[in-house]
């Protein structure tokens, strides 16, 4: 590419004006830089300014808010879970409800001030799936409370965990992988609190998928 740029620039040249060209070249003379520029190396290419890691850092930016504002929906329906179990739970899913929105409410004032440190603006209400399972558990009471929103809980805290986690894997905002790093630490205790409570009622348990054993040969 940079030969075929000199060439074009160079027969330019002999259209243009050819008694300077050849009027002044001296095939014996050695040209140095100050008198010949490489004009090869001097244009910018722009494929090379394109390439390279801002699109990545784009990419990850972009990962990054959609990440925030799903965290946000997810704390905000805990809370709102939560104070429902407080409220028509048995004892001890009234008590993990209640830690559930002391624990979340702290997550969620956190994570708003990152977003809002990384100009991300984060929704101030349920979506209409939680909106739904909320009317839901509004509905019920006694054991049949308790089993539905140990259920969902269940559900929830297994996939949060993983996706905290891998958000924590990302090559993402340092003081964002910090409060997700932590965040993950709380998400992983309320796992192992709701999947015990289930247990105990019966509730069906995610298993996580064995591995595929590694190829013999």
């Amino acid at each position: 590419m940079k030969f075929s740029h000199l060439r074009t620039a160079f027969f330019a040249m002999a259209i243009t004006s050819p008694a300077l060209l050849f009027g002044q070249f001296d095939p014996m003379a050695v040209p140095t830089s100050q008198s010949q520029p490489n004009r090869a190396q001097q244009t910018p290419n722009p494929a090379t300014q394109d390439a390279g890691p801002n699109a990545g850092d784009v990419g990850q930016a972009m990962e990054d808010k959609m990440f925030l504002r799903k965290a946000a929906e997810g704390g905000i329906a805990e809370v709102k879970y939560g104070q429902l179990a407080a409220q028509k739970g048995g004892d001890e899913v009234k008590a993990f409800g209640q830690k559930m929105v002391d624990d979340y409410t702290k997550l969620n004032t956190e994570i708003a001030q990152i977003a809002d440190s990384m100009g991300v603006m984060l929704p101030k209400a349920m979506n209409k799936e939680d909106q739904m399972e909320y009317d839901k558990l509004d509905k019920l009471s006694g054991d049949a409370f308790d089993k539905e929103y140990l259920t969902l809980m269940v559900k929830d805290h297994h996939q949060d965990l993983h996706e905290f986690r891998v958000e924590a894997a990302s090559r993402t905002d340092p003081t964002l992988h910090d409060e997700v790093v932590k965040a993950e630490s709380v998400i992983h205790d309320h796992k192992l609190m709701v999947d015990k409570l289930a247990r105990e009622r019966g509730i069906p348990i995610p298993v996580r998928p064995r591995p595929f054993p590694a190829p013999t040969s």
